[in-house]
């Protein structure tokens, strides 16, 4: 067995057995690549099944002096975990070298948040007197309003609105479904872009049910909501580093100091275990020391 064949392998069982999305599958193989190129430097030029959890310990020492950051180590050990596990169940190997290889430990990073009048201020800073306009507020309606990915923003589809249940359902990581609440401001934003704009834009064969098309009638890519945004922020003179996850990020940060459950941020968001949402909290307590620091007359 060649590192070519285990590889080819492992995205067809990534695809077909864990029905994980294109991009997933990708991030997985070009870690996989790493460990490739890692054994074909080594002088014995060890195959998959030939490594040892020593070897692997090596190999992330390896990653470790090119300054991959702990984050970006512990998504290459997680991809190692799911090959090695892959080619035990096809009985390729007998025992997983990578069952004790552990994660490096990751300080978990507060994301950057917008208030409530900035996020005002970068939707009042779009020029709606232009048919992009209305899509562009739409899209920040539903980005703020729904809590979305960019990548499930820009694949959202008509066939997936339900405004007269102020529902919409989302294809999340691993083309996941799920039902996200969607507020009187985002519908109307959405309606105004969908009922008036988007019926006038000729729409290229098999992006009918997009919501969100440039001016061809192509999808949008999320290269370009990026750089919106950007733009906006620009206008506003907002100093902050944002892009299209800011929105997701503040859009749960406010649901959280506003009292909400933690379990239902979760099943918005879509996160597959709870401890991704619980960042969340600690940018509450955040809120909260802030908040005494500011108004406690002790201090």
């Amino acid at each position: 067995m060649n590192w070519a064949s285990a590889i080819k392998g492992f995205k067809a069982y990534l695809k077909l057995e864990r029905s994980l999305a294109g991009n997933s599958i990708e991030a997985y193989s070009r870690d996989l690549e790493k460990l490739y190129q890692y054994a074909d430097s080594l002088l014995d030029k060890k195959s998959p099944k030939d490594f040892s959890l020593h070897d692997l310990r090596q190999f992330i020492a390896w990653v470790n002096e090119l300054g991959m950051i702990p984050s970006t180590q512990s998504r290459i050990i997680s991809g190692i975990k799911a090959f090695y596990k892959f080619l035990l169940m096809e009985d390729y190997i007998s025992a997983d070298p990578s069952e004790l290889l552990e994660t490096p430990k990751i300080q978990r990073k507060l994301p950057d948040t917008l208030s409530v009048v900035e996020i005002n201020e970068l939707i009042a800073a779009i020029d709606l007197s232009k048919p992009e306009g209305t899509r562009n507020k739409a899209m920040l309606e539903v980005l703020y309003g729904c809590g979305l990915r960019v990548s499930e923003l820009t694949e959202l589809k008509l066939s997936n609105l339900y405004p007269e249940i102020e529902f919409i359902k989302v294809t999340g990581k691993g083309s996941k479904e799920r039902l996200v609440p969607i507020g009187g401001e985002a519908i109307r934003a959405l309606k105004i872009w969908t009922d008036f704009v988007r019926v006038h834009i000729p729409i290229k064969k098999g992006e009918e049910d997009l919501v969100f098309l440039n001016r061809r009638g192509s999808r949008l890519s999320r290269v370009y909501v990026f750089l919106m945004i950007k733009d906006l922020a620009a206008t506003v003179g907002l100093k902050k580093k944002i892009s299209p996850h800011t929105f997701r990020h503040s859009f749960a940060t406010h649901l959280v100091e506003g009292g909400a459950d933690l379990r239902a941020v979760q099943e918005m968001l879509g996160h597959e275990s709870i401890t991704t949402t619980e960042i969340y909290t600690h940018l509450d307590r955040e809120y909260l020391k802030s908040t005494i620091i500011g108004f406690h007359p002790r201090n």
